[in-house]
């Protein structure tokens, strides 16, 4: 019997990847730092800091004539270092746990991803199905990272920053079979 593997990779949130670009994988014991934002500021911008962060998943397909016998994938919540920055002279620790929440977010979205990969049943049209559970997750994330800017004022609404850091924590706890290794 003649097998066949496909192995597909996918960039979610991330534009312009490159296989050379440095990465962080998402770890609940390591926050990220000052350190890690290594990009230069954008200086005339408002922003007083850019997390670039994304999830990348791939997938491999073992076929033995039409019949699949073995279906395998990887998800990971990276942080890209050499594209997130700040403002040295208005950055603090409050605005780096703001910044820690959207590499948070990006993770949730991986575990949500790898409860949905779990669930799959693949069938035939498997390059269908991952696109769409692509586009899914990634407007998903998209759309949360960008509720979480506005919600919070980018910070500056303390209270409900508090809020964002409660919920999103919540979340992560309920799929934390789901986590990142």
């Amino acid at each position: 019997m003649p097998f066949k593997l496909i192995i597909c990779c996918f960039t979610i949130l991330f534009l312009g990847q490159n296989p050379d670009e440095e990465t962080m994988s998402w770890n609940e014991s390591r926050k990220l730092t000052w350190a890690d934002f290594k990009a230069n500021p954008i200086e005339n911008s408002e922003a007083v800091a850019l997390t670039a962060s994304g999830i990348t998943f791939g997938y491999s397909l073992q076929t033995s004539g039409k019949r699949i016998v073995d279906f395998s994938n990887s998800v990971e919540a990276h942080f890209y270092p050499n594209q997130s920055w700040y403002h040295k002279d208005r950055s603090d620790d409050y605005i780096l746990s703001h910044e820690q929440l959207h590499f948070d977010i990006t993770e949730l979205y991986a575990r949500k991803l790898r409860e949905q990969l779990s669930k799959l049943v693949v069938n035939q049209n498997v390059k269908a199905q991952m696109q769409r559970l692509h586009t899914r997750i990634n407007k998903a994330v998209d759309l949360t990272q960008k509720r979480y800017d506005e919600e919070s004022n980018h910070s500056i609404n303390i209270e409900v920053q508090k809020k964002w850091e409660q919920f999103i924590q919540a979340e992560l706890t309920k799929l934390d079979k789901y986590k990142s290794q």
